[in-house]
């Protein structure tokens, strides 16, 4: 299978490739002896004497334990990303917050092929973010998986001026991990892909009261 680039930027001096698309009781009772009985006469009466209940202490549910991809197997209770308050505003900061979740949602998608998360805030005439998309169900097909390609975003800032277009622009600089495809029983299926460090633009709206991805591509 060959390897596919879509964030090669000219403005990073690194001249590293772009992303790469490749692509879990108790009651106790006691009995109380008899009373003698009015007339002097010695009758039985059972008296039972309850004691206070005494309730189980629960014991807490273990919490699902992350575990990363290797050769051994696929991600392991990847937590789902969750958009933050703030990202839901029209402001700088919703924007760059909105920004940051966006790719959160990318890097669950590389640890576990499900691209519905990226795709529901995400334009479907981006054209990159389509094929980088397809690429991800397809790499997951066949019980397969990917490891590593871990993205950061260490730089990303607007001026938050819209443009002719109606879109804000985040320019960003994308940092990501090398990536192993792996195949039943730790195979791999192609060659590890090299990391990369390039500069992007994101284009995104707000519309319909939420932030959506339009479109994404290297700085010029």
């Amino acid at each position: 299978m060959t390897s596919q680039n879509f964030f090669t930027s000219r403005a990073v001096r690194s001249g590293a490739a772009a992303l790469v698309i490749g692509l879990s009781l108790a009651l106790s009772g006691c009995n109380s002896g008899g009373s003698p009985g009015p007339g002097g006469t010695s009758s039985p009466v059972a008296a039972e004497t309850p004691t206070a209940s005494t309730t189980p202490t629960p014991t807490p549910t273990p919490s699902a334990v992350y575990k990363p991809a290797d050769a051994s197997g696929p991600a392991q209770n990847v937590p789902v990303p969750v958009l933050p308050e703030v990202a839901k505003t029209e402001t700088r900061e919703g924007l760059e917050a909105f920004t940051a979740y966006w790719f959160e949602l990318l890097n669950y998608a590389y640890q576990t092929g499900d691209v519905a998360g990226l795709e529901s805030v995400t334009s479907p005439g981006c054209d990159y973010c389509s094929k980088l998309s397809t690429s991800l169900i397809t790499n997951y097909q066949g019980n397969r998986w990917l490891s590593g390609g871990k993205i950061t975003i260490p730089v990303r800032t607007t001026t938050f001026e819209r443009s002719a277009d109606g879109n804000f622009q985040v320019i960003l600089q994308v940092l990501q991990s090398p990536i192993s495809y792996y195949e039943p029983g730790g195979r791999e299926f192609r060659t590890a892909s090299n990391g990369s460090n390039t500069g992007n633009v994101l284009l995104a709206n707000f519309e319909a009261g939420a932030w959506r991805v339009n479109d994404l591509h290297p700085l010029r």
